[in-house]
């Protein structure tokens, strides 16, 4: 990718939490008690996760994200700073910062309940749209429809990961949006949510749409990138998952670094499956330490 005069490489919109995770030995069932293993508490979100992710990559990144005027919100100010993440654009207002309750289990899946907290009051400010405007590319994840539509008009490049939430509106709803879309980011779940398609078949409908980049992420099985051209598959190293938070965010985040500094596709897809393995080895999204209860 040719890097023009922009302000920022890349700047993350979207969602920042503080991740309460606890590892358990099973999941709770209603009218049950587990026990928990441990409890550790880190910044989280998708956008969070990218960010962080993409900064150590060492790429420019700016994250577009609100959080609370709390303790919390002064915790991700400040770890944001100490990795080399621009928080211009992370505004505090008047409201808890959002939180994650993530409980892993002993075969590293999970289950997860959030409160959204400022994420919800998130509203597109001018500040912001200047702020897109000077980035190379806007990664938007974890977001609302409302502020997507919107932020989506104004990126020079877009790398859009809707998650399950936004995939599940289809294709006919986020037309607007995918017509837009550089690189799409997606798990196999989400191909089908969004298209009515398995997920082969569904990439080259998306393709056929008019995104010109879609890439399904696959667990164990690595990734693969579907192109007009055709598709590229690229395997991953047997490992060890520990806690899968955040995997989808360390992929994109390895293979958005792989694209800004111009390397082959193949390249940046190995970047995304290198990261995202590293991040489910170990417990939480991103190893920065965690907040001191």
């Amino acid at each position: 990718m040719v890097i023009n005069n922009f302000k920022t490489q890349v700047a993350a919109l979207g969602t920042c939490n503080i991740d309460f995770l606890m590892k358990v030995p099973r999941f709770s069932r209603a009218d049950d008690e587990v026990d928990v293993d441990h409890l550790k508490i880190f910044l989280g979100g998708s956008a969070t996760n990218f960010a962080l992710n993409i900064s150590r990559m060492g790429v420019n990144v700016g994250i577009i994200a609100r959080v609370g005027d709390d303790e919390y919100g002064q915790f991700a100010s400040t770890k944001f700073l100490e990795e080399g993440v621009n928080i211009d654009r992370l505004v505090k207002i008047s409201d808890t910062t959002g939180m994650a309750f993530i409980a892993v289990d002993e075969g590293g899946e999970r289950s997860i309940y959030t409160v959204m907290g400022a994420n919800a009051q998130f509203k597109l400010e001018e500040s912001d749209v200047e702020y897109i405007k000077n980035s190379q590319i806007l990664h938007l994840t974890g977001m609302y429809l409302e502020v997507v539509e919107e932020a989506s008009k104004h990126a020079n490049y877009l790398s859009l990961n809707p998650g399950t939430s936004l995939a599940s509106y289809g294709m006919d709803c986020l037309s607007k949006i995918l017509k837009r879309t550089n690189i799409l980011f997606l798990n196999r779940k989400e191909v089908s949510l969004l298209t009515g398609e398995k997920y082969n078949t569904g990439a080259r409908k998306l393709v056929e749409f008019g995104v010109s980049q879609v890439v399904v992420t696959c667990g164990r099985q690595g990734a693969c990138l579907c192109t007009p051209d055709g598709i590229i598959h690229s395997p991953t190293s047997p490992i060890n998952s520990l806690d899968t938070t955040g995997a989808g965010d360390a992929f994109a985040a390895g293979f958005i670094a792989g694209l800004v500094k111009n390397k082959p596709p193949e390249k940046c897809l190995q970047m995304g499956n290198e990261l995202a393995s590293s991040c489910v080895e170990m417990l939480g999204a991103v190893d920065l330490g965690h907040y001191q209860i």
